[in-house]
């Protein structure tokens, strides 16, 4: 086992509802299995809050005490932005100087890089991961900032090689590749008899549930005796129940709300949606490979082919936007329960390589690489 080292994680906000901050716990839970010494920090207050709970085996904190603002222009409020940025930065500086030998300061989120950017990390090895595709990136102000803030770290994190490949063809020197951890343990694996296809969303555009909706109008009339189930809350929801209900679809029945009941949402259940626009390693994949369930996938990212190999393991991959395709996915695994079975059977196997202590070592090992 590797020395204890001290390490801090720095995203934008440690309580907030998302897929990221799960992941910034779920590793400082397992750093701190390991020996480590963990302090997970966030920029600023959640957006939308979530409980991670209590009596956490790391230590957690929030620089600033209010939200703050994102855009702007003028003097004023370039001036007003650079000064609560100061504050927050000194405070990182201080946390970071009680470091021991051998300290680790990851950026989990380039909003937060900035504030470890302007910090002192002096001693420390430094970290900044994009916990998104390279096009995700490219096509918003995130690339930029990528260049600008971890440019200077000791090494910048794409969740695939494939995403590292595509940073270090744009010029950034210092990239390599890590995944997610598969922390999901299912408790009742589903029979795949279930007429049910689930998807477990935040209800945002970028998560892609309008298209979803468009592909069950198409086929899920087909098969009246199936049900389309989707887990989530985010600021689309009556946009999206109005579009179901203009779908001629039933809202009611389609929009189960939030859960945190993981296990009874994918048992009940023989297939998994994933519509998105944009994703990066996703875990919502990785927990319905957990389950043996099949997922029909849009190809937006190459997170999706490192997870599933099409009509091989794990599910079916349909070209981003298709909505067509999605629905023809979906009737396939619908009518074919031993595609089902086979599929599933596969990416369960599969996905098992991303097991939290496969990727903890692999995360030690980087720590000991850069250290030298």
């Amino acid at each position: 086992m590797a020395e204890p080292r001290d390490i801090f994680i720095v995203t934008n906000a440690v309580d907030e509802l998302g897929g990221l901050q799960q992941w910034a716990h779920d590793v400082s839970r397992l750093f701190t299995a390991r020996g480590n010494r963990v302090t997970l920090i966030g920029v600023e207050p959640a957006n939308v809050h979530r409980d991670y709970g209590s009596g956490l085996p790391y230590r957690t904190l929030t620089l600033h005490d209010h939200r703050l603002p994102r855009k702007g222009n003028g003097l004023f409020w370039r001036r007003r932005r650079a000064a609560q940025q100061a504050v927050g930065a000194r405070r990182l500086s201080e946390l970071f100087r009680e470091a021991r030998p051998g300290g680790v300061v990851i950026a989990a989120q380039i909003w937060a890089g900035e504030w470890v950017a302007a910090a002192d990390t002096t001693g420390l090895t430094t970290i900044g991961m994009s916990h998104e595709s390279f096009e995700a990136s490219k096509s918003s102000s995130r690339y930029n900032r990528a260049r600008i803030y971890y440019e200077g770290l000791d090494i910048h994190l794409a969740l695939t090689d494939a995403d590292a490949d595509a940073w270090a063809r744009a010029g950034m020197t210092n990239v390599g590749a890590m995944p997610n951890p598969l922390m999901t343990v299912p408790t009742t694996l589903p029979t795949l008899d279930e007429k049910t296809v689930v998807t477990l969303r935040r209800l945002s555009h970028d998560k892609g549930i309008d298209m979803l909706l468009e592909a069950w109008a198409l086929t899920g009339p087909q098969f009246p005796d199936w049900r389309l189930k989707i887990f989530g809350s985010g600021p689309d929801e009556e946009a999206l129940r109005a579009q179901a209900r203009e779908l001629g679809l039933d809202d009611t029945q389609i929009f189960q709300g939030q859960t945190d009941n993981i296990d009874a949402a994918l048992s009940a259940a023989s297939i998994y949606a994933l519509p998105s626009r944009e994703e990066g390693f996703p875990i919502a994949v990785m927990e319905a490979m957990a389950y043996g369930l099949p997922t029909v996938a849009f190809d937006c990212a190459p997170g999706i082919r490192e997870l599933i190999d099409d009509e091989v393991s794990g599910g079916i991959v349909v070209t981003a936007g298709n909505v067509p395709g999605m629905a023809t996915g979906l009737e396939r695994l619908m009518k074919d329960r031993d595609l089902r079975v086979r599929l599933g059977e596969a990416g369960q196997q599969s996905v098992r390589r991303f097991s939290p202590d496969s990727i903890i070592d692999r995360w030690e090992a980087l720590f000991a690489l850069l250290e030298r």
